[in-house]
C-alpha cells in the first residue's frame, strides 16, 4: 500500500516552507540556523507531524494545519524558551519510531 498524493502533498507543503525559512507559523523565529547545527530539533519536528497527521478512509488528510501546528510550536518553543506549547505534547506526539532497514524488501 502507498501513501496516497493527499499526504504526499501535505508533507512536500511543510517541507517547503520548513526548508525555506517561510512557514508563516514560524515567522520571527529564526529556526533555518538548526539545519545542519542542531538536526535533532529539525527531526523531532517532523515525527511530531508525523505522528499528529490523520487521514479518513480514503487516504485524505484531514488535519494538515493541526499537524503543521504542533510541529512549529514544538521549533518556536525550542528557540523561544519562554514560548509555551498548549496543550502541553502528549508522549505519542513526541515519539521517535524505529527507521525502516537499510535494505528494501522489494
Amino acid at each position: 500500500m502507498k501513501l496516497g498524493n493527499s499526504f504526499s502533498g501535505a508533507l512536500r507543503t511543510f517541507t517547503y516552507f520548513m526548508a525555506s525559512g517561510s512557514h508563516y507559523m514560524l515567522e520571527g523565529v529564526k529556526y533555518l540556523e538548526l539545519y545542519g547545527e542542531e538536526p535533532s530539533a529539525i527531526e523531532q519536528a517532523y515525527a511530531i507531524f508525523a505522528n499528529v497527521i490523520e487521514l479518513d478512509e480514503n487516504g485524505q488528510v484531514v488535519n494538515a494545519q493541526h499537524a503543521q501546528k504542533r510541529a512549529a510550536d514544538y521549533l518556536r518553543s525550542y528557540c523561544d524558551p519562554a514560548f509555551t506549547v498548549e496543550p502541553p505534547y502528549q508522549d505519542w506526539e513526541l515519539e521517535l519510531h524505529e527507521p525502516p532497514s537499510l535494505q528494501d524488501k522489494i
